[in-house]
Order: structure tokens, then C-alpha cells, then sequence
């Protein structure tokens, strides 16, 4: 008799155990089921740094970069551009990434075609890295992210242009220029102070390559 209640009570423990093993698993499934979706961030006119003033009077080229981290959502200042505290950095239309020849990060970009919505996962392969002859997000007129109307001298973002980035810290995000003048002017004319980024992007702090 002893025996047959001893079975019994370990046929009992074994199917409470499976029965949490398989409570577990389903939560675990659940909360993966449920994992919010990435959030698309938008940053209005990033100003851009003091010009050095020229001779003449006339305003000159801006200092310093702007220093801009994605993982924090902030400008970062121009005394920490050593660090891998930030992410990108602008100046006039180029923009430097934290890695190669511009910083000490893992920071790597490239230029896809595309929409920014259906852009889900980041390329695991080809990252460019800036380098002393060129950006990793290419500069001039068609070349990256802008184009530049010589007539109107208006600088503007191209439809369709997303830039995917890896950060210094070696993680991944996705960036639309949707502006390039102050106030981000739906008709810029050439005459708006420039240089001050609008964009949209969306950044994955779990270092994974999913971008949605």
C-alpha cells in the first residue's frame, strides 16, 4: 500500500512540474507574442552649430559638428566627439557616423531605396565606414540622402532614401532626412537658415537586426 501511494504522490509531483514547465514555456511565448513595436522618434530642426565668422562679415562655416546620439534621443556635446557617446554627427548636408576615420565607435552606414515603414531588419553585411576619401553616407548632390537644385540652390531630402545605421555601440537603426532648413518649410525657397536636420528614425536598443 505504501508503495502504491509513493507512486502516486510522484505521478502527482511530475504532472505539476510538466504542467509549470508548460506554463512557463506559454508565457515566455506570450510575452514574446506581445513585444511592442519599436518606436518611430522625430527630431525637428537640430540646430546646427555657431559659424566661425569670415572676414567679410558674412556667416561663415559652422565650428563644429552636431553631435547626436540615437540610443539617447539627445544631442551630445561637441568636447565628447571622442567618445562613443554619439552616433552621428552633421554639418552642413554630410554626416559623419562614429567609426573609421570619425570616431572610435563600431559606427557603419548605408543608403537603401526604398519606404521607411517596409524597412523591417537591418543588413547583417555591408556597412561602409567613413575614411579619410569618403563617408560611410555618401556626400554630393544624388549621391546619399539629397540633392541639390543649383538654379533655387535648395538642398532636399530624396523620396525614398533610408539610411540604415550601425551605431558606435554597434547596434542598429533606420533614418529618414524629411527637412534640411529651419522650421522644416514644406516649400523651402533657398533663403531659410540651413543645416538644421529634421528626421525620423527608428533605433533597437536590444542589438538586434529587427527594425520594426
Amino acid at each position: 500500500m505504501n508503495h502504491l501511494f509513493l507512486r502516486a504522490a510522484l505521478a502527482t509531483v511530475a504532472i505539476s512540474t510538466l504542467g509549470l514547465t508548460s506554463c512557463n514555456d506559454d508565457d515566455e511565448q506570450a510575452e514574446a507574442a506581445v513585444k511592442p513595436a519599436l518606436q518611430v522618434q522625430a527630431v525637428s530642426s537640430l540646430a546646427p552649430q555657431p559659424a566661425t565668422p569670415t572676414s567679410t562679415g558674412q556667416p561663415g562655416t559652422p565650428r563644429h559638428y552636431t553631435f547626436f546620439s540615437l540610443a539617447d534621443g539627445k544631442e551630445v556635446p561637441h568636447t565628447d566627439s571622442a567618445s562613443t557617446k554619439w552616433d552621428l554627427a552633421f554639418r552642413g548636408t554630410t554626416i559623419l557616423t562614429n567609426g573609421g576615420s570619425s570616431g572610435p565607435g563600431q559606427g557603419g552606414a548605408q543608403v537603401k531605396s526604398g519606404l521607411f515603414a517596409e524597412l523591417t531588419t537591418a543588413p547583417e553585411t555591408d556597412y561602409a565606414v567613413d575614411a579619410a576619401a569618403a563617408k560611410a553616407i555618401p556626400t554630393g548632390s544624388g549621391k546619399g540622402w539629397y540633392n541639390y537644385n543649383p538654379t533655387t540652390h535648395v538642398v532636399s531630402p530624396i523620396a525614398g532614401k533610408v539610411l540604415v545605421i550601425r551605431t558606435a555601440a554597434g547596434k542598429y537603426a533606420k533614418l529618414e532626412v524629411t527637412n534640411y532648413y529651419k522650421g522644416a518649410p514644406a516649400t523651402p525657397t533657398g533663403t531659410e537658415p540651413s543645416g538644421y536636420y529634421s528626421f525620423r528614425y527608428v533605433y533597437q536598443p536590444d542589438g538586434s537586426r529587427n527594425l520594426q
